[in-house]
């Protein structure tokens, strides 16, 4: 006579059915985590070059996120002409004024801003809105770091952005051209 286990099932059966339940339980604390705590998204474009490459991946923060002047975000921009999500860099938060000085530089509140940690070169100039700017209530103003080649809180096409858009920061980058 062949062995029983727990309900009539064999000690084979037994076990893949823990392993299954164990992958299913995987399955949905992935499907959770990558839904309401951390997304991956694609770069496209250039924008942010030289730190972020068409075709990398970025893995952003979602949940209890605010936006934070320095911070690398990925936006909803589905809402605008450029009908995309992008990712773009904090400059300022509400409340705070934006101008451009003579060489390019970005100033807020004006004080020039210190981005040599990721920018080479400085050349920043206003697109089709006149500047100093003073960011909304529950805004933010972004920029590219390619700044030549970035559409973003300069532009009407982007402009300020709802803080309720910023899908979440960037923590974690890989892959890519």
């Amino acid at each position: 006579m062949g062995k029983h286990y727990e309900n009539g099932r064999s000690k084979g059966v037994q076990a893949a059915y823990e392993w299954l339940e164990a992958l299913g339980s995987a399955i949905i604390i992935a499907m959770i985590l990558f839904t309401f705590v951390i997304r991956v998204n694609e770069v496209k474009g250039d924008s942010m070059l030289p730190n972020y490459r068409e075709g990398m991946r970025v893995i952003v923060q979602t949940i209890a996120y605010q936006p934070a002047a320095g911070d690398v975000v990925v936006i909803d921009a589905t809402n605008t002409p450029l009908d995309e999500f992008v990712i773009k860099r904090v400059i300022a938060t509400e409340g705070q004024t934006v101008d451009f000085d003579a060489f390019g530089g970005v100033l807020v509140d004006g004080v020039p801003l210190d981005e040599s940690a990721y920018l080479d070169s400085v050349e920043t100039y206003a697109y089709d809105l006149e500047f100093p700017q003073t960011v909304p209530e529950g805004c933010v103003f972004v920029l590219g770091d390619n700044r030549g080649y970035s559409t973003d809180s300069r532009s009407s096409e982007l402009g300020m952005i709802d803080a309720r858009y910023v899908i979440g920061k960037v923590f974690l980058s890989f892959g890519g051209a």
